[in-house]
């Protein structure tokens, strides 16, 4: 359960999460997956995966995840040992104000605590990660699925990517699978 309290829309929509998760592929070997989530519509805005995360590195993802003017004013992070002090400037540099959540508080990062959540239940419990190129390929293929599909009780039961209601005149409904199989949207189309 979030333990924050409610964001008004124009703090929910200047502020972002960061963290990282890990991710075990059939050789064993563990791979650290980096996710940046804006509060206001739940987006992943920027992930990527590595072998060996440093501080130089997520700066850089920080940097790719908000291209030239769009930063927000706050990001929300643990205080996890990667972000070293070249991330802390890299980060100061685009104008951004870190809110370091508590040590040993993941509910205090809560919107990007349950993101993770949802990767791992509803994505990666269901698949056996091969490598590195293989999990950027499931996990692209759930963000279009959790941005495009997926409903959010926080959205009033829509999408990130909000969507079109279709009326019943549109046609019957047709099933199309998301993610490999694993989940499925429907739609209305004309017979």
């Amino acid at each position: 359960m979030c333990q924050t309290r409610t964001l008004a829309a124009p703090e929910a929509a200047a502020t972002v999460a960061v963290d990282f998760f890990t991710v075990a592929t059939i050789q064993l070997r563990v791979l650290y997956v980096f996710v940046v989530l804006a509060h206001d519509r739940r987006r992943v805005l920027h992930f990527n995966v590595t072998k060996h995360p440093t501080a130089v590195w997520a700066a850089q993802q920080v940097v790719e995840a908000f291209p030239e003017d769009s930063a927000p004013r706050y990001l929300v992070r643990d205080r996890d040992g990667v972000y070293g002090h070249t991330f802390t400037a890299r980060v100061e540099g685009l104008g951004i104000e870190q809110v370091r959540i508590a040590a040993r508080s993941p509910w205090q990062n809560c919107y990007v605590e349950r993101v993770i959540g949802s990767i791992r239940r509803e994505c990666l419990n269901h698949v056996i990660v091969i490598n590195e190129w293989h999990l950027r390929r499931i996990l692209k293929s759930y963000f279009r699925y959790y941005h495009e599909t997926r409903t959010h009780l926080s959205l009033e039961k829509d999408a990130p990517v909000s969507r079109t209601v279709h009326s019943r005149e549109s046609g019957r409904i047709v099933q199309i699978p998301d993610v490999g199989g694993l989940h499925h949207r429907y739609e209305r189309r004309a017979a």
